[in-house]
């Protein structure tokens, strides 16, 4: 009779506790709620926005999101389905989606880390560093389809315009 045999892997460590650091560093607002969760409030350039971490250790991942502080109104979510669809087409890491619940705009990613030790302080930083530049790149655009009538994806073509020089 052949037997299965499993190997037990060590969990990776918290990233929470990793994160919890950086944001003391930076003196931003935060609540660790539990050991696998934390809400930190961070300004960016529009608006200050709300990040919320979640830690799994049955699926060693952790689950990211970033939302504005922006409310969507009911008239305008189908545009806004295709804004996201058009900003996902361009993003690299994570995605953009919407909190239907509370009609909230949102950034997010998750980083499985089965395998590892743990993720790294740099990858922490990284994590929540593109969140805030994407959330401030493409937050126009929500504004341009929501208050100005664009279509999304004239709304995106603006957002990506790269400005040069000073006025």
């Amino acid at each position: 009779m052949a037997y299965i045999s499993q190997t037990v892997e060590a969990l990776p460590a918290n990233p929470l506790d990793l994160l919890e650091g950086i944001v003391s560093s930076k003196e931003w607002d935060f609540d660790r709620r539990t050991p696998e969760e934390m809400a930190v409030q961070v300004p960016g350039c529009w608006c200050d926005y709300s990040l919320f971490f979640s830690w799994s250790t049955e699926i060693c991942a952790m689950h990211f999101s970033c939302a504005f502080d922006m409310r969507v109104p009911e008239s305008h979510r189908s545009r806004i389905n295709d804004l996201l669809a058009t900003i996902n087409e361009k993003m690299w890491l994570g995605h953009f989606g919407m909190w239907e619940d509370e009609g909230l705009p949102l950034y997010r990613h998750t980083i499985p880390l089965r395998g590892t030790s743990g993720a790294s302080v740099e990858q922490m930083e990284d994590l929540v560093e593109i969140a805030i530049e994407e959330c401030d790149r493409f937050y126009p655009t929500f504004q341009f389809v929501i208050w100005g009538g664009k279509d999304p994806a004239e709304a995106v073509a603006l957002a990506m315009l790269d400005t040069v020089g000073e006025a």
